[in-house]
């Protein structure tokens, strides 16, 4: 049970390290206002190179912005290698250093940073040259350390480790999967397989393919006149060389015929992720765009007045919040509509979300509420304009997607014109809930039998964190929870010796933010546990059961547990308690068996007197625990445990994964003394 004691150790370093108005009278609109968008100029530099100068002298302050103007890339295999590479251009370049590039922009005061679709940053203007040296440094000559990459790839594998941990990040890879598919770049999913893939080589072959300046924009933001523009724009990009630059295409995605109902599961889990979602044919300037917005925002487009929070949150709730998103691509746009919803609500929250975008199809809406969000659309549109940026994106919009020159100048008009039936129309020509991906992760065993109700013919698929298809794998009729343990306990060293250990201590070590963090964990038989948390020999905090009693100790002070949180202590502090888990109280289910680091291995949920579910994974070969995962609150900790070794005859892991949210601790143990005689001292409250 040491995975409780760990969780909470996690857990806690996680945590510590007007005038009154009549609001039912609503204003009568006026007439929708002219737009005077700020002024741009567009020219080209015999490179290319179109550069857009927006002037802004309000503040001595300059924004470049170098972007390319690309098809999205199949990566594959090598999943990850172009945001790398256009992360590692930042990493240093043939004369400086990446310590050099930070000092010297800091110096300076600037922001600098660098994308896959190019690069970004902000100065003030009398230190501009400096500025664009650095800029155009790393434009031409970066110099790709490997020892950046290889930081960049663990810091991805770290990153997928928790996103196994997260719905969302589940729910999100089915859905690009089943959308689609894996030839097709937004079907791409990260892999540490396809993170290990990744060379130099591959990054370079991305940024000698693509950073050329004939597909690429210079955009110029502030206090700078055209003719500054112009001479900063030829002195440091003119010699960019430009070439021949590849196009791809690819198939647009199907539509389902009929609602494909996707599961994913997600241990531990309280609550579930759930999502509806298309693609559609639904570019950056579409004639539509606006009156689709209306109807989205209605729906769910991120106002808690929308129908979805209505009916969810206020309504029933079931979730703090629910959206859904209109997106447009060049290559697929995309309807989506989500919520975290209680688990035990997934499947009648997923009913209420798809009943309110058929409603949005099947009737008009009111038109009070029309009016209320073109009002807020307005709102904001306006105060965007205040923002020279804004004009640059427009301009910027405007060149790289053909749209006419008074797109955006004639937005308001169009949004004033908006009407009931306009809204109708556009969910009856863009909401298609009868060819969606219907989408839920949480607990797969409850989800596989209550999501049946939404596919046509009870069909409903189970697919992992990769969005790859989950194979059943049947647990033999002959095994039960019980040999599962029994083979685990043999595993370790067998009940007999087990059972002659006294007392036994523990340290292991950690590293968050920077700083060293020990853990000392003291036990004896049969239930006496002490767990102190240190960080430079001081202790953070403490944990102590003295066998009746528990105390927690923390810089919040000290704290007397009870209730069935003391209930729970007790099973935590038991020395062994996979030996004594009938007598404690403990209902053990085997689960099945599933897949854990591409083995398969035994799931079994144990549930305590005062209803705290846990699950451990067991492998089916070694019989060793791999995996634990339990709920601290809202929370969801998972334990990965590794590098079992012998001490005393007895085998345990020295290397634990602690997976807590969007954190990802490694815990290595660097020794274990058993029966040393730990005095009963130590267990004092």
């Amino acid at each position: 049970m040491k995975k409780l004691v760990y969780s909470i150790i996690i857990l806690f370093l996680a945590i510590t390290v007007n005038a009154q108005l009549d609001r039912s009278i609503q204003p009568k609109p006026g007439p929708a206002p002219k737009i005077q968008l700020g002024d741009y100029e567009l020219f080209t530099l015999e490179n290319g190179l179109k550069v857009i100068v927006v002037e802004n002298n309000k503040i001595p302050k300059v924004t470049y912005q170098l972007s390319l103007d690309i098809d999205p890339i199949l990566e594959k295999e090598f999943a990850g290698y172009v945001t790398m590479a256009g992360d590692l251009l930042r990493a240093g370049t043939t004369t400086k250093t990446k310590a050099e590039i930070d000092e010297a922009i800091d110096f300076i005061g600037a922001s600098l940073n660098t994308y896959s679709s190019g690069i970004s940053g902000s100065v003030l203007k009398k230190h501009s040259k400096v500025f664009l040296e650095l800029m155009s440094d790393i434009l031409y000559n970066p110099s790709f350390p490997q020892e950046e990459l290889d930081k960049l790839k663990k810091q991805n594998i770290s990153g997928i480790q928790t996103g196994k941990n997260d719905a969302s990040s589940i729910a999100q890879n089915i859905n690009s999967i089943i959308t689609y598919g894996d030839n097709h770049p937004y079907g791409d999913i990260l892999s540490e397989t396809a993170i290990e893939n990744i060379t130099l080589d591959k990054c370079k072959e991305y940024y000698n393919t693509y950073f050329k300046p004939n597909v690429a924009y210079l955009i110029i933001v502030g206090d700078i006149t055209v003719k500054e523009a112009r001479e900063q724009a030829n002195k440091y990009f003119g010699k960019w060389e430009k070439g021949n630059v590849p196009s791809h295409s690819y198939e647009f995605p199907k539509l389902n015929e009929s609602p494909k109902v996707v599961i994913g599961n997600r241990d531990g889990a309280v609550q579930s992720v759930i999502m509806v979602s298309f693609p559609l044919d639904y570019k950056p300037g579409n004639p539509n765009a606006i009156k689709a917005s209306v109807m989205n925002s209605i729906l769910g487009g991120g106002s808690l007045s929308s129908r979805i929070n209505a009916n969810l949150r206020e309504d029933k709730a079931y979730t703090y919040g629910g959206y859904s998103g209109l997106s447009s691509d060049k290559l697929v746009g995309s309807f989506n509509a989500s919520a975290e919803v209680k688990g035990s609500a997934t499947d009648t929250a997923m009913f209420e979300l798809l009943y309110e975008i058929n409603r949005m199809i099947d009737e008009p809406v009111d038109g009070e509420m029309v009016e209320q969000v073109k009002s807020r659309m307005s709102g904001s549109f306006a105060r965007s304009l205040e923002s020279p940026q804004t004009i640059a994106r427009f301009a910027l919009a405007i060149e790289k997607y053909n749209l006419p020159k008074d797109y955006y100048a004639t937005y308001l008009e169009k949004l004033d014109l908006v009407s009931v039936a306009d809204v109708q129309e556009m969910a009856q020509k863009y909401l298609k809930p009868g060819n969606a991906n219907i989408i839920a992760v949480g607990n797969a065993g409850e989800l596989s039998k209550t999501m049946k109700r939404f596919s046509k013919d009870g069909t409903v698929e189970q697919r992992d964190f990769y969005g790859k298809a989950v194979k059943a794998m049947e647990a033999p009729i002959d095994i039960s929870a019980a040999d599962v343990i029994a083979k685990y306990i043999e595993a370790i060293g067998g009940e007999a010796k087990l059972k002659t250990i006294q007392d036994i201590e523990s340290k292991s070590g950690m590293t968050m933010q920077g700083m060293n963090i020990d853990i000392v964990i003291k036990q004896k038989a049969p239930d006496k546990m002490s767990v102190e948390t240190l960080m430079g020999g001081n202790v953070l905090s403490k944990q102590v059961f003295n066998g009746e009693k528990a105390k927690v100790t923390s810089p919040m002070g000290e704290q007397e547990v009870s209730g069935p949180e003391l209930e729970d202590m007790k099973i935590q502090s038991t020395l062994n308690a996979e030996l004594y888990f009938e007598q404690l109280g403990v209902v053990v289910e085997l689960k099945g068996l599933e897949d854990v680091e591409g083995s398969p291995a035994w799931k079994l949920q144990m549930t305590t007197p005062s209803g705290k579910n846990m699950v451990d994974f067991y492998d089916k070969e070694s019989g060793f625990k791999v995996k634990s995962v339990n709920q601290q609150g809202q929370m969801s900790i998972t334990i990965m445990y590794s590098d079992y070794r012998e001490v005393d005859g007895l085998m345990f892991p020295f290397q634990m994964k602690q997976i807590v949210g969007p954190q990802t601790f490694d815990v290595t143990t660097t020794s274990i003394n058993i029966n040393k005689g730990i005095e009963d001292l130590v267990f004092k409250l």
